[in-house]
């Protein structure tokens, strides 16, 4: 175990980049702190690996997945909105969830994506899988099981930062920084 870190907050999307590049292993994968997702789903990622997939992913959208508490209307209404949204803006089409925080990548997809990503906050997910799809790696999108945290909350100014990020990533990719 190596302990790493760096000096000013730069951000979510900042820390597991860093975290990413920094690790050594063949897989690389990174979760939320809450244990929203238990450690033990990795295991459901292993055979789409071995049949060749580059990217496998918890989705709480797809079918199989297990929400326990079920996320309030208000929640799911959201997630559907800023999944529309990424989509329609980046392009992030056949992704139904990519806001999950459960992720493991090959490490050649891992050295490939991460140093091209740019974003540093919370908008750095949909940012990766533009650039993954645009590299042509093979991403799986699975069920999990997620425990929902109902105190959990998400500021309006997150939001509206997002929606800013999605532009950029947006920006980006017509002046072609992630070729």
């Amino acid at each position: 175990l190596k302990v790493t870190g760096y000096e000013k907050n730069q951000g979510k999307g900042y820390a597991v980049r860093f975290g990413m590049l920094e690790a050594k292993g063949d897989f690389r994968l990174f979760t939320d702190a809450d244990n929203s997702t238990s450690i033990d789903q990795i295991e459901k990622m292993w055979p789409y690996f071995e049949k060749g997939c580059d990217i496998v992913f918890g989705s709480r959208d797809v079918k199989g997945a297990i929400l326990d508490p079920p996320q309030s209307l208000f929640r799911r209404f959201l997630g559907e909105g800023f999944g529309f949204l990424t989509n329609s803006i980046v392009g992030t089409w056949g992704i139904a969830d990519s806001q999950c925080g459960f992720k493991c990548f090959t490490k050649k997809a891992t050295e490939d994506i991460f140093p091209r990503c740019k974003i540093n906050r919370f908008a750095f997910d949909p940012e990766f899988f533009v650039i993954a799809k645009k590299l042509g790696y093979k991403i799986k999108e699975i069920p999990i099981y997620w425990r929902n945290d109902p105190e959990s909350k998400v500021k309006f100014k997150w939001m509206v930062n997002m929606g800013l990020d999605l532009f950029k990533i947006r920006l980006n990719l017509i002046k072609g920084v992630y070729d």
